[in-house]
């Protein structure tokens, strides 16, 4: 089973586990029930499966048809019945994986637009791109599974992807659990270091609150954009 393959199962679990009264509860993304950010990651893996099987075809391939769209299919999904939205998962995953086995013999610089004339995303990069997308928001769902459960692997991959594309004010991130230390930037002698488990520092990257999980050295956490 592959890394993606295996957060996959473990959020599903989750999903089938949730009594139905319990998918519209808030989740840590602002605005978004479970029912959302379920239906997110369902449409994400359509997208991206969309995306990847029209290269794999030889096709002009894209995401979504707008960010609009996206945003209003997000909304009419979350408002259907769980059993849906749950089925939804399912199917969308097992179509993302089965795409996901031709990605290998595209070429390396294969890419898609994210919507038309939008971000335009590697081929190769999707398997971290969905890995992220299904283990972050696996832990916003606020169900039973935290950014602590995440496999070391995975955690190390979540932060050392966002410390290669921060672009905020320098600091340093040192990782206890691995005696390791990251700069961000460019930092100097008196720029934060913030000291924490890996799980927790990749956590807070993505702009979230890691709690009382990280420490800084000025005594104040820096706020991340998410």
């Amino acid at each position: 089973m592959t890394e993606i393959e295996a957060a996959t199962a473990r959020l599903i679990a989750t999903a089938d586990r949730l009594r139905d009264d319990e998918w519209p509860r808030p989740t840590e993304c602002a605005g978004w029930s479970r029912a959302h950010v379920l239906a997110h990651l369902a449409l994400n893996a359509e997208g991206l499966a969309g995306a990847l099987r029209a290269l794999l075809d030889g096709e002009a391939a894209l995401m979504y048809g707008s960010q609009t769209a996206r945003d209003a299919d997000i909304e009419t999904l979350a408002a259907q019945p769980a059993a849906t939205i749950r089925d939804r998962l399912r199917t969308a995953s097992d179509r993302f994986a089965a795409v996901m086995e031709g990605v290998p013999r595209l070429p390396a610089d294969a890419s898609f637009e994210r919507t038309p004339q939008g971000q335009r995303m590697l081929a190769h990069d999707v398997p971290l791109l969905r890995l992220a997308e299904v283990e972050i928001h696996h832990a916003d769902l606020r169900a039973g599974y935290g950014y602590a459960d995440w496999p070391r692997e995975t955690a190390v991959r979540l932060l050392e992807r966002d410390v290669e594309r921060y672009d905020g004010p320098p600091l340093s991130a040192h990782v206890t659990d691995l005696d390791r230390t990251y700069r961000l930037g460019s930092p100097a002698d008196g720029d934060p270091v913030v000291s924490g488990p890996v799980a927790a520092l990749a956590w807070w990257l993505t702009g979230r609150d890691p709690g009382e999980d990280l420490s800084s050295s000025t005594g104040e956490l820096p706020e991340m954009e998410g």
